[in-house]
């Protein structure tokens, strides 16, 4: 499993649309019931033809699918609309309602939608009753297109306020789609975080894995083997635009940019054994950081940019070491279970995440820095390459799902777990993209 992780494969660009159905279905399988009641409004629209999709609706299940939030349905709300300048919270209290999303959309006008929406504070009137209890209303101009995208922004919004935590529903997904029926089986797909909106950026006739995110949320990097050898490219998203990083004797893997997004760590067995290696992408420049006679891969970068994490088999079964970049020092990591690989940290530093595996079986965990304690998050018997959200509350993975590979995510803590099958095929290797404006 380690060794085949050296090859991240990718090929050919092509940049296609596909239809506007998630290709991806987030299923919720677990953890909704401890969640935090809120209530959702269908938003009115006010206008006319067809009103566009019930943005209400793309909101409420952005806030159910962090596993945080339980918003009403819609058959069990004690009213489809409020009124925050004459509100009457008893029948919002009676059912637990923390918080209510009331919206409207007006239009079209030159085009255009005005959307305007209020988040209303009910348990600031039990504390409080003369007290005004918007916590925050917005009136925003968009384009037909645009509703999807603001309605996560919306989602963004009313997370931030409820949870003091920054949304990640403006997120991209980038996934490995296989289907060896298809003429060219392995493909390179960039989506909304919730499945929405699936664009092809590579297909290939060979395996392709690990895609990795700029931090600036515009290219990706991979490595192809279109030409009979691995090679890192680094392409585009926006442009199409695409470049040859490395094309070295052997392997060239694992691509992982930097925090400044200046550099590129990277695993290379150039001069032997595979190693990892640090390039700088404007000199093309290579520092080599390892040198160990075990294999040494899946570098990831610390927040700060001054280190890095990777794997190596170089205390017998794999384990997750750290090395300092000015000194060189190397220190292992972790220590419980039989192995632990394919690590990353969580964007405020203070853990890591990764697959240990016990027992047989390769379980996503998460493992405290300060303390060491390892939390195991999930259930089943294969999961690996986690990727975690921009604001750290949540972990995509690859899993085995009735038969299929297929990708999961969990919350932070284990609690909210959720399957999101593809309608074809398998889906594996998935990367989380950074904030994106």
């Amino acid at each position: 499993m380690l060794k085949t992780k050296l090859f991240t494969l990718l090929s050919l660009w092509l940049m296609l649309a596909f239809n506007a159905q998630a290709k991806l279905e987030i299923v919720i399988t677990e953890g909704v019931d401890s969640a935090r009641p809120i209530a959702v409004l269908p938003f009115t629209y006010v206008g006319e033809g067809k009103a566009p999709q019930d943005m209400g609706k793309i909101v409420a299940a952005d806030l159910k699918r962090t596993g945080q939030f339980k918003p009403l349905s819609t058959s069990k709300l004690p009213a489809k609309t409020f009124d925050s300048q004459n509100p009457d919270f008893t029948p919002w209290n009676a059912l637990g309602v923390e918080a209510i999303v009331v919206g409207e959309v007006d239009g079209p006008t030159d085009g255009k939608y005005q959307v305007t929406f209020e988040l209303i504070d009910v348990l600031s009137e039990q504390q409080s009753p003369a007290a005004n209890h918007v916590l925050d209303k917005r009136r925003t101009k968009i384009k037909p297109v645009q509703v999807r995208q603001f309605a996560h922004r919306i989602s963004d919004i009313v997370y931030e306020k409820l949870t003091g935590e920054r949304g990640a529903f403006l997120t991209r997904l980038a996934y490995v789609a296989v289907d060896l029926n298809n003429p060219h089986p392995y493909q390179l797909r960039v989506s909304d975080y919730d499945g929405y909106d699936e664009k092809l950026v590579v297909r290939s006739q060979e395996p392709l894995m690990s895609p990795s995110w700029s931090p600036d949320g515009r290219k990706l990097a991979y490595v192809s083997f279109e030409n009979n050898r691995s090679q890192i490219f680094i392409q585009d998203v926006y442009t199409q635009e695409r470049i040859e990083l490395t094309s070295f004797p052997a392997i060239n893997g694992a691509p992982r940019w930097s925090p400044d997004g200046k550099k590129m760590a990277m695993v290379l067995s150039k001069d032997g054994q595979p190693e990892i290696y640090v390039m700088d992408i404007a000199t093309r420049d290579v520092k080599r950081i390892t040198n160990n006679r075990a294999i040494d891969t899946e570098p990831n970068w610390s927040p700060d940019g001054k280190s890095l994490i990777f794997s190596s088999e170089r205390g017998g079964k794999p384990q997750i070491y750290q090395v300092n970049l000015a000194t060189g020092v190397t220190k292992r990591m972790t220590w419980e279970g039989e192995m632990n690989l394919g690590g990353s940290f969580t964007p405020d530093g203070q853990s890591l995440v990764m697959v240990s595996r016990n027992q047989g079986q390769y379980r996503i965990a998460r493992q405290e820095l300060n303390s060491g304690y390892l939390d195991v998050l999930t259930k089943t018997s294969l999961d690996e390459s986690p990727s975690v959200a921009p604001n750290g509350s949540m972990i995509i993975y690859s899993t085995v799902y009735q038969g299929k590979k297929g990708l999961a995510l969990v919350s932070m803590d284990g609690r909210f777990k959720a399957k999101l099958p593809a309608r074809s095929g398998d889906v594996r290797s998935p990367a989380w993209s950074p904030y994106l404006n």
